[in-house]
């Protein structure tokens, strides 16, 4: 078994409002491993983005913080790290891909520009041989006659050029490790099937591990190699993609697997939406987050909080379900 190259240990992380302490990330556990794709999935506000933002030091303070757990990263704590030591790996060994380029662009600097800067920053080379490094990059991820798009602006390309430009970018220093945080939202479905096609090429291509944020189970069923689904800030089931999608065994994993349409079942049966809101961060009660819109709800999932548990499988491809009713489906 390949060691991972990502370990978070009961992360928690929260943030100070004017209507209480929201904890986002609610001692949250998961591995990564070189070559791997690990898909995070749920609903908005379930997590998913603050766990990304908190394995990169992005936290908002001092309204946000982070305020017990562990990420370990090639060995080596994340969190014990000065501003200057973690500067020098973010965006370097380890990239981030947002959700809109467009907005995480700057749109006064040229294409060229942006994916050179980091190129030279962190591996201390010419301006020259930066720009040239980027017109590969621009290359790899398939961008039409990339020397003559450095001198492109943002604004210049279309979407999906956006995005690649934005993998070029993260693909700059040859990270260990690439965060997409639903990385193609704003995209067609053709386009988005190019991303993806691209990003999952590459990542095995170059043994980068790859966690890719998601509320979308059909792009999960089809890149990721293991899944971990988010509900209320915390992780309540967790497995790879084979058998999360065979064996489903958390209700809020269910609950999302029948609101999607399928293909290979009777098309005339109607989608069964999960009843009720996500939960208030500021109000979660001492049991299960889910247990207010949970149709198999019992009076202890009241009162004590699930813990994840090993339901099946071993080593990274371990089966865990935070979830009373241990029973499968």
């Amino acid at each position: 078994m390949t060691q991972p190259i990502l370990q978070v240990r009961d992360l928690t992380t929260r943030f100070r409002t004017d209507r209480g302490v929201v904890t986002a990330v609610d001692q949250v556990s998961f591995d990564v491993a070189p070559g791997e794709t690990l898909a995070i999935v749920g609903e908005s506000g379930s997590g998913k983005s603050v766990t990304a933002l908190s394995i990169l030091g992005l936290i908002p303070r001092p309204a946000g913080s982070i305020d017990a757990g562990e990420i370990l990263f090639d060995g080596q704590d994340l969190l014990k790290l000065d501003a200057d030591a973690m500067r020098a790996i973010r965006g370097n060994r380890i990239a981030m891909i947002f959700q809109e380029p467009m907005s995480s662009m700057n749109p006064a600097l040229t294409i060229g520009k942006q994916i050179a800067e980091p190129i030279q920053l962190h591996q201390k080379l010419p301006w020259k041989t930066a720009l040239g490094m980027a017109a590969e990059l621009l290359g790899q991820v398939q961008i039409p006659e990339p020397a003559s798009r450095l001198n492109a602006y943002p604004h210049q390309f279309s979407g999906g050029m956006r995005q690649r430009a934005m993998i070029a970018m993260a693909l700059a220093c040859k990270p260990q490790l690439i965060i997409a945080d639903e990385p193609t939202t704003a995209l067609d479905v053709t386009v988005q099937a190019q991303i993806l096609d691209l990003l999952k090429d590459l990542a095995q291509r170059l043994g980068t591990a790859l966690i890719l944020i998601t509320h979308d189970l059909g792009v999960v069923a089809r890149y990721a190699d293991r899944v971990a689904v988010m509900y209320g800030g915390r992780l309540v089931e967790m497995a790879s993609a084979d058998d999360l999608y065979r064996q489903p065994r958390h209700p809020y994993t269910r609950g999302l697997m029948a609101c999607v349409p399928r293909l290979d079942g009777d098309t005339s049966q109607a989608l069964v939406p999960i009843e009720g809101q996500p939960p208030d961060l500021t109000a979660l009660g001492p049991g299960c987050a889910f247990q207010p819109r949970c149709a198999l709800a019992q009076a202890q999932c009241r009162v004590t909080r699930p813990m994840l548990r090993t339901t099946g499988g071993r080593g990274l491809s371990v089966h865990l379900n935070a979830c009373h009713l241990q029973e499968t489906p």
